[in-house]
């Protein structure tokens, strides 16, 4: 450990200076809420945002048909005030309560149907949310009906995700946005929702100036419960020791991402801190279709650098222990994951089967975003990575980047290891197979092969994830159980830590929780 705090010490040094001076006036007692975080917004448009802050302004700017209740597991009501489905999952209706959008207009199913046919044709990162959407029909305009193309019993639980909230139509046509097949190619509203917003929430945009600062005014107009701020500020800080100091000072109201380390060092009577279990992870994944990398990154050798990994020490060296292991990139607590057994250390393997396959002088280049996320530092995780290739004989080359040019690099294969993070959209487990199983066209077979799909398919998993939707309960249990061991066979997605999460906020703060589906609700949080 004490590698690892002169390490993020070092990185404080040299970020403190800067990055404290990004808040605004010190925060508490005013009718502002300042939230620092490093954020990772790709974009503010509901069909095209993928992203941890995404989830979060989301959710408070537009509203979902449901939403997941504060047990993390239980669909309640949100826009829909009741639903049914047919017998075989295929069909699903909804019925609307009386809520109206920002400017006034009163939110109808004209406007659910626009906004997931949008989602899906925009072909964004939350299009598989509705891939296997057929048809949204307008019933009346406070019924709307979805139609899939098959039995999908996880359907509830997606369109609880953030990034299916309903967008006012009307509005957002005005400004080029689109629904139709070819909205992917035509659609031109990304500047316009980097600058407004047309959402039902209890806030709106006010602002963003990108990796820097967000802003969000209270929507004085909102049908429901007002929001307690009049606005939300979320303010670029870097690391966790520079949000502390923020939050200790008072400049910042919430700190989201202190690890458990840094939480132990605050002596502030003023901040209250919390360490809780979470959902997200960390980890790490190859990319056999990289650069010269086809017949060097064989399922073998993937096999043989996984067990090259320990995971126990890595844990540790991230986050002191406060954490867990998991087994396959599908969180621990989800259907199918119970009796999964993780992945355990065993260098001697390791490098026997390195030898047996030929690779005994491997040199590979991990490229990963230079950031801290969820209390864990990228660049100390990767030294750890590093490290643990070094004692098998593996080179492995750092080279972190910003999210912009690890987004470009990542599409064009320029490097075969990289590290990335997930959290839940909804609960679920569709998700992860939807997102991480090696099916042709799936979001992590594309990154992985950069279009060689042949070099990563798993033929067992398309079927196994055909059953699952069509199951529920513990045959649906059963079916996620098995392509969680097929991904983890996969050797792919390589999960290396899912940190505990810290829970830090100014005491006259009330009202903040975790959230599986939407990070932080901040419609409930509020000022004593």
């Amino acid at each position: 450990m004490k590698h690892f705090t002169l390490k993020r010490g070092l990185a404080a040094a040299f970020l403190a200076s800067s990055a404290l001076m990004a808040p605004p006036a010190l925060a508490q007692g005013s009718d502002t809420l300042v939230i620092a975080r490093s954020m990772d917004v790709n974009s503010l448009d509901p069909a095209r945002a993928f992203c941890d802050t995404c989830q979060f302004y989301l959710t408070a700017v537009y509203e979902t048909l449901v939403t997941l209740g504060a047990d993390n597991k239980t669909l309640v009501p949100n826009l829909a005030t009741s639903w049914e489905m047919n017998d075989d999952l295929t069909e699903f209706t909804f019925h609307l309560k009386d809520a109206t959008f920002a400017d006034g207009s009163p939110v109808e199913a004209k406007d659910v149907v626009w906004s997931m046919e949008r989602l899906k044709n925009l072909k964004g990162s939350p299009s598989f949310l509705v891939d296997d959407l057929v048809s949204a029909e307008e019933v009346d305009p406070k019924t709307v009906k979805f139609t899939l193309g098959a039995s999908n019993s996880e359907f509830l639980n997606k369109i609880s995700a953030a990034y299916t909230g309903v967008i006012n139509s009307d509005v957002a046509k005005e400004h080029g946005a689109l629904d139709g097949v070819d909205a992917a190619e035509k659609d031109s509203s990304e500047p316009w929702f980097l600058e407004n917003s047309a959402g039902s929430g209890p806030f709106m945009l006010k602002s963003y100036s990108p990796e820097a600062e967000l802003r969000m005014a209270r929507n004085d107009a909102y049908y429901g419960d007002k929001a307690a701020f009049s606005e939300v500020v979320v303010t670029q800080i870097q690391d966790a020791v520079s949000q502390a100091q923020a939050l200790e000072t008072g400049q910042v109201d919430i700190a989201m991402q202190i690890d458990p380390d840094t939480a132990a060092s605050i002596r502030s009577p003023d901040v209250k801190t919390e360490i809780v279990p979470s959902f997200n992870f960390v980890y790490m994944g190859f990319i056999p279709g990289a650069k010269g990398m086809k017949d060097v990154l064989t399922p073998e050798v993937r096999r043989a650098l996984a067990l090259a990994i320990d995971y126990e020490g890595m844990l540790d060296f991230t986050v002191g222990g406060n954490g867990a292991q998991q087994a396959a990139p599908i969180p621990n607590g989800f259907p199918g994951t119970e009796n999964l057994v993780p992945r355990t250390y065993d260098l001697e393997k390791a490098k026997a089967m390195l030898a047996d396959a030929g690779a005994t002088d491997l040199k590979l280049v991990a490229g990963y975003p230079n950031d801290n996320v969820y209390g864990v530092d990228f660049n100390i995780m990767m030294q750890k990575v590093q490290q643990d290739f070094a004692k098998a004989g593996v080179e492995l080359e750092l080279k972190p980047l910003t999210w912009a040019v690890w987004r470009d690099e990542l599409g064009a294969g320029e490097w075969p290891v990289t590290a990335v993070y997930y959290a839940p959209d909804y609960y679920g487990s569709a998700q992860y197979v939807q997102y991480f199983g090696m099916i042709d066209g799936y979001p992590w077979a594309k990154r992985a092969s950069v279009g060689d799909f042949p070099l990563v398919v798993n033929p067992a998993e398309g079927p196994l994830y055909e059953q699952a939707l069509r199951s529920s309960g513990a045959d649906a249990d059963a079916a996620y159980a098995k392509l969680g061991q097929q991904m983890m066979d996969d050797a792919i997605i390589l999960p290396l830590v899912s940190p505990n999460l810290v829970l830090a906020y100014r005491d006259d703060i009330e009202g903040v929780r975790y959230s599986a589906c939407c990070n932080l609700p901040l419609a409930e949080i509020s000022r004593k």
